[in-house]
């Protein structure tokens, strides 16, 4: 890929990234003005913040494209952390000190046996990043290939 088709793909990416999220917020926000004029008190519960979230979810971001998948699994970690989090602070239990360190560490393992196992199940560009740092950075001919390309 040339450098002008780099940048028309980053300037693409950037643009469906821009447009999802505007139509989501466009979305979101007429389900909720929507729900509040139709409800008994006049006012939004969490049932309506779900099914406008869920709704313009499904509808903006449900296509499985790149950008999309970007965007759902950098919301997935998000939710999985929030979760913990609200976890955390509704128990008495309190997080050991090295706690972030034992979650990258688990992560690591985990993608490292999926990997191993059965690389197809993990996602495109993870799949394709891992393939090159470990297999296809084994097979070099000089200094220049194992840096910039090789296999």
């Amino acid at each position: 890929m040339v450098p002008q088709q780099k940048i028309t793909a980053i300037l693409q990416a950037t643009k469906a990234h821009a447009r999802g999220l505007a139509f989501f917020v466009t979305g979101y926000k007429s389900l909720m003005l929507l729900q509040r004029y139709l409800s008994a008190t006049g006012k939004n519960t969490d049932v309506h913040t779900f099914i406008a979230g869920f709704v313009s979810g499904y509808f903006v971001f449900g296509e499985k494209t790149s950008v999309n998948q970007q965007i759902i699994l950098y919301l997935f970690s998000r939710i999985a952390m929030g979760l913990v989090n609200t976890a955390m602070k509704t128990t008495k239990f309190k997080a050991p000190p090295n706690s972030f360190a034992l979650f990258a560490a688990l992560c690591w393992g985990m993608v490292m046996v999926l990997f191993r196992r059965d690389k197809s199940v993990l996602q495109d560009s993870l799949r394709s990043s891992m393939t090159y740092l470990y297999e296809d950075s084994n097979h070099w001919s000089s200094l220049k290939t194992l840096l910039w390309h090789n296999k």
